[in-house]
């Protein structure tokens, strides 16, 4: 089959837009294989334009996947999903960037699931996929998986989105505490995936980006060694090249049981165009 190469020259198919609101940021990104896999399933990608008119109606894209299948199939995965959604994304030529999304989200999982089907050494793969998206003075976010999204702002960290696993859904009905999920047996267990089913079911989220906020994407490397009050320690005290190593190397000297990869990103500030 052959591979999607993104085409970023898409400004004559997007509609008139005007560039009200640029957030000017700086960005650090970490993958690891670990010390377990043989092979990295991760991917991370982002865009950052240098045309107005993309900034205007599409602004700063950043993904990162978690591939899963075995013999590679996982690594395809995240790479066919994680290209599809950006290439997607920045061609839709609708005003509406959620519509955007949701276009591209689904032409991702319908890319993987096609692959995954033409090859029976694929037939399991799948992907997680978390994206950020700065446009204008708003942060959208797609999630599906257990790959996450933070924000970290006036000192408070955020878990923007949730996970799409096993345990978190005993945690949100109730059965049992997120205490107890932290070793739960099936914690990995992920219900929902890009690429494994026909349809998929992907979770979104909007608010408002205030300056100096700083965003973080993680595979669940990160997770299985790495809390919370540790990824706050390390966002606040440092730069995003650095926090993002420090915590990818936390996660390593942690056991670094699956594959790892950190992306962060500050809002250095806010420019308002009249």
């Amino acid at each position: 089959m052959d591979e999607i190469t993104a085409e970023y020259a898409v400004a004559d198919l997007l509609p008139p837009a005007e560039l009200k609101v640029l957030a000017h940021v700086s960005v650090g990104a970490k993958t690891d294989l670990g010390r377990v896999r043989e092979n990295n399933e991760d991917k991370f990608e982002f865009y950052i334009p240098d045309d107005e008119l993309i900034l205007a109606s599409r602004g700063q894209v950043f993904v990162v996947c978690d591939g899963m299948g075995g013999h590679a199939a996982g690594q395809i995965a995240s790479e066919l999903a994680c290209k599809t959604f950006i290439d997607v994304y920045l061609s839709h030529p609708g005003s509406d960037p959620k519509e955007a999304l949701s276009t591209a989200i689904h032409a991702a999982n319908r890319w993987v699931f096609l692959t995954a089907r033409s090859n029976v050494a694929r037939k399991d793969m799948g992907t997680t996929l978390s994206a950020l998206v700065l446009l204008q003075d708003k942060a959208y976010c797609v999630q599906v998986g257990d790959s996450r999204i933070y924000r970290l702002r006036a000192g408070e960290l955020t878990q923007i989105t949730q996970d799409h696993t096993f345990v978190n859904e005993l945690v949100r009905a109730g059965t049992i505490t997120p205490e107890e999920a932290i070793n739960h047996p099936r914690k990995n267990v992920i219900t929902r995936a890009v690429g494994v089913e026909e349809i998929v079911a992907p979770d979104f989220f909007e608010f408002d980006i205030v300056e100096g906020d700083t965003y973080f994407l993680c595979s669940d490397g990160v997770m299985n060694h790495v809390d919370d009050d540790n990824i706050l320690q390390i966002l606040s005290a440092n730069g995003p090249a650095a926090a993002a190593w420090k915590i990818v190397g936390q996660a390593l000297l942690g056991g670094g049981s699956d594959n790892t990869t950190a992306v962060v990103l500050k809002v250095n500030r806010l420019e308002i165009r009249d």
